[in-house]
């Protein structure tokens, strides 16, 4: 496993943005919004070469639009970015590229909506995954979808019903463990519950998402805060533990944490609880 996060600098320079992560100890990175093969080619392929150079791999590319909008325009506009954004994930040889599967929530880009467990939801997903793959047509990248809790993609065996009916090569897993965790039972008891989510994506996981949680007990209904790893109720032990069976270059990466500070919390923490489980990061 590979340990990678958010670096903070300003400078829009791929040595800068490399070496970034070598002074963190970091040996997997994201795309930063900067880099696209689109409009920089020749950036993009110094961006890549800081990065191999260092034997640093770049765990995903980023794209978190709504291609299922309800605007036919914010729809379409997001179905192009998706496409910019896998084929400069192809370009920069990426692990993957990752967005949401999309979205009928009219409030909010990646919110909730009573439809989102429906056939018609789950066929227009298949749809637009489809339409993006089959637009590059990756080999050296794969497109996928991040896990969230308010649709149908929200554990393992919906994750691969959905890559069974893309019917795509390029189609591929990311794993947000966190993001599975939709009620009390499961947090819990998350160490069985991800025992048999890692049963089941066997080694197919292309970059995972680190973080905590833990649930809120001043809220009367269910309430769940992310926390710097370490603070939560998630076992990192028994987690670590799962990924570490995954082929060695796979990607661990901590996000949504405010800081720099807060993220070399998690990092010192996550490799506190690597050395406790007998675990190396590569």
């Amino acid at each position: 496993m590979r340990l990678g996060a958010p670096v903070f600098t300003d400078e829009k320079d791929p040595e800068a943005y490399a070496v970034a992560h070598v002074q963190k100890g970091y040996r997997a990175a994201y795309c930063p919004d900067w880099i696209n093969a689109d409009t920089e080619p020749e950036l993009c392929e110094a961006f890549r070469t800081s990065l191999e150079k260092r034997d640093i791999v770049l765990a995903e590319v980023g794209i978190w639009k709504n291609v299922l909008s309800k605007n036919p325009d914010e729809a379409k506009a997001a179905l192009e970015y998706s496409i910019r954004r896998l084929q400069t994930a192809e370009e920069l040889n990426a692990r993957c590229a990752v967005n949401i599967v999309g979205s009928w929530c009219e409030t909010n880009w990646d919110g909730p909506h009573e439809k989102h467990y429906s056939r018609d939801f789950f066929d227009a997903a298949v749809e637009a995954a489809r339409k993006v793959i089959d637009a590059v047509k990756p080999v050296k990248t794969k497109m996928t979808f991040e896990i969230m809790p308010c649709q149908f993609l929200d554990c393992a065996a919906e994750y691969m019903r959905f890559i069974r009916a893309v019917d795509r090569k390029a189609a591929g897993v990311h794993l947000d463990p966190a993001n599975s965790i939709a009620n009390p039972r499961l947090l819990y008891d998350n160490a069985a519950f991800f025992r048999n989510e890692f049963a089941i994506f066997a080694d197919a996981v292309m970059s995972i998402h680190l973080k905590d949680l833990r649930l809120n007990p001043a809220k009367f209904t269910v309430h769940f805060e992310e926390v710097v790893i370490g603070k939560g109720n998630i076992d990192y032990i028994n987690l670590l533990r799962l990924i570490d069976k995954l082929p060695p270059d796979t990607p661990g990466m901590l996000e949504h944490l405010e800081t720099e500070a807060l993220y070399d919390e998690a990092a010192a923490s996550i490799r506190s609880l690597a050395d406790k489980a007998g675990i190396k990061f590569k």
